[in-house]
């Protein structure tokens, strides 16, 4: 097909031009819609998960709020009883919530203070090249892909009083056994023991993947100044990774805040819902299932749950103003 260049220098019809360069317009125009298309897709693809996604999370906070304040039972859960905010009331003078919420603190601070430092300096010895490293990175998911009511049952046989494998290495050394399951900081030790042995892996990982990310010239370069191999693990592979290291805190802090399979299966019956005869192992996530599955109290047991949501905003902001702070300060 001739163009109208063609036909002109034939002697046809010659080119009309195109006033105001109307002509480029519509190219620039279909340019636009080309590259709104290329920009918006992504959007548009992601767009029906992020909405389905809302819905099972909104959701459950608004049903559970509504639930937390009236008076519900397990076995009635159409009946509800408005009585407006006196569960949270209730909740703030009960003792057994600060117990839980203590405990909660302190078997979360036991598990991620050591979990993540240990998961560091696995990390780092990953990351040189050593034989069979495959081998000892797949090792490292073992723990993490076991179920927790398995690893919970091994560290319960392991930390009993009588036959426990823990008392028979105390005992050979004249130490006295330890009653694990009955004392308080016993039992928040051997728990916190479970959520080490299977999280440490799957942050060292993490922690792993981040080093491998780094550029070898800020190693060649500090290795040029004289920086040892600690020096270049505090000045350059920690604040490489700082993101991965903000993102594990977060992870754990959740994941403490949550604790429910590890002391629910320690405690090896009745006891493990109420954590322990005297409450002392007992956790939110323990308290908030005795109210509801144990007490059939479903508007205290939402009380608990909003507590517990409240909890991690509280960490949540807190860890953005001491960012902010810090930020400013340097």
């Amino acid at each position: 097909m001739a163009t109208s260049t063609t036909k002109a220098l034939a002697g046809g019809e010659p080119p009309r031009p195109s006033p105001r360069g109307g002509g480029d317009a519509p190219r620039r125009r279909g340019a636009l819609l080309h590259r709104l298309d290329i920009k918006g897709a992504p959007y548009a693809f992601v767009a029906p998960f992020f909405i389905v996604f809302a819905a099972f999370s909104f959701y459950p906070l608004i049903y559970t709020s509504w639930i937390s304040l009236h008076d519900v039972e397990l076995a009635t859960l159409d009946v509800m009883d408005w009585v407006a905010f006196d569960n949270y009331v209730d909740l703030w003078g009960d003792s057994r919530f600060w117990n839980a919420l203590q405990n909660t603190i302190t078997i979360g601070v036991i598990s991620t203070v050591p979990q993540l430092m240990m998961a560091l300096g696995m990390a780092h010895l990953l990351n040189y090249r050593m034989r069979a490293s495959l081998f000892f990175r797949v090792a490292s998911l073992v723990p993490y892909a076991t179920s927790v009511a398995a690893a919970a049952l091994v560290f319960t046989m392991i930390f009993e009083r009588d036959f426990g494998m823990i008392n028979w290495a105390l005992g050979s050394v004249g130490i006295d056994p330890v009653d694990w399951e009955a004392d308080k900081w016993p039992a928040q030790i051997a728990i916190s023991t479970i959520v080490i042995w299977r999280w440490t892996g799957y942050n060292a990982l993490l922690y792993l993947a981040a080093m491998q990310a780094i550029p070898a010239d800020r190693y060649e370069a500090a290795s040029l100044d004289g920086a040892s191999r600690w020096q270049q693990f505090l000045h350059v592979t920690v604040p490489g990774i700082r993101s991965t290291i903000v993102f594990t805190i977060v992870l754990s802090t959740i994941g403490a805040t949550q604790l429910f399979g590890e002391p629910l299966i320690f405690g090896q019956g009745p006891n493990g819902v109420t954590g322990g005869a005297d409450n002392q192992y007992q956790t939110l996530g323990l308290l908030l299932y005795e109210e509801g599955w144990k007490n059939y109290q479903m508007g205290r047991s939402a009380t608990v749950a909003w507590a517990m949501f409240m909890l991690l905003v509280l960490v949540f902001v807190v860890q953005r103003v001491v960012k902010r702070l810090r930020s400013r300060t340097s």
